[in-house]
């Protein structure tokens, strides 16, 4: 199992679980505090947007065209935003540590 820890937008810490393979939003979105994910997962509406602590912003992927363009409509944005249903967990995350943005 990889462990996650994660504020949410009220400034709670959690400790979640999650299998490999899973996306980071499929992990965050089986909790009442967690991302709301209203899109499935589909990259289209940003309602799984996370702030990645910066250490954890290079083990991923870069973001493509696709989510850095619904990202830069956000005003929350950040340099180590991301959407979560575009973070494919492998066990090199184990220890991942994240915020979740607040909503638009």
């Amino acid at each position: 199992m990889i462990n996650i820890s994660v504020k949410d937008m009220d400034g709670q810490a959690h400790e979640v679980q999650a299998r490999e393979g899973d996306s980071l939003m499929e992990a965050l979105r089986e909790y009442e505090w967690g991302v709301p994910a209203i899109c499935g997962g589909l990259c289209s509406c940003g309602t799984c947007h996370v702030y990645l602590d910066p250490q954890w912003q290079g083990k991923f992927m870069q973001a493509d065209s696709d989510e850095q363009d619904l990202l830069d409509e956000f005003e929350t944005t950040q340099a180590t935003s991301r959407l979560s249903c575009q973070l494919q967990l492998t066990a090199a995350h184990d220890g991942l540590t994240l915020t979740i943005a607040p909503e638009e």
